[in-house]
């Protein structure tokens, strides 16, 4: 009976380092805060590229509907820049996934991607979608 208590205990310890870890590792901006070069709409495993005309004021609207969502958060970037990169994180695990805009004249480019893993499930599909809807 022992043994098997040692091993829940180093099992739930193990869990809690990773779930620690996922939550807590630092999101440096000189990493995530990039955009490649988004030419059309792409689905990928682990994320999006989309590409949405919308007029000069696409990403400050962007801005306005993503800070909305919940437990998404600024990483870097302004309206004024340009550019802008914001972390979202999973209801129970708190995975964080980056997406970044950029207005390019009339058109704002989208990236949206996962940290961990190699497949999103569509997270991050269907988390730009609804906001490119509400743009």
């Amino acid at each position: 009976m022992a043994r098997y208590l040692m091993v829940f205990i180093i099992i739930i310890a193990v869990l809690a380092i990773v779930v620690g870890y996922v939550r807590l590792a630092p999101s440096d901006p000189a990493v995530w805060h990039d955009m490649p070069d988004v030419t059309r709409d792409t689905d990928m495993a682990n994320g999006v590229e989309r590409v949405v005309p919308t007029g000069p004021e696409g990403l400050a609207r962007l801005a306005e509907v993503a800070l909305a969502t919940p437990r998404t958060v600024l990483l870097a970037g302004s309206v004024g820049e340009g550019m802008m990169t914001f972390i979202t994180r999973s209801k129970f695990w708190g995975f964080p996934d980056y997406t970044t805009a950029k207005q390019d004249g009339d058109t704002l480019l989208i990236y949206a991607r996962q940290r961990f893993g190699s497949s999103d499930l569509g997270v991050n599909k269907a988390r730009v979608d609804g906001w490119i809807a509400r743009l």
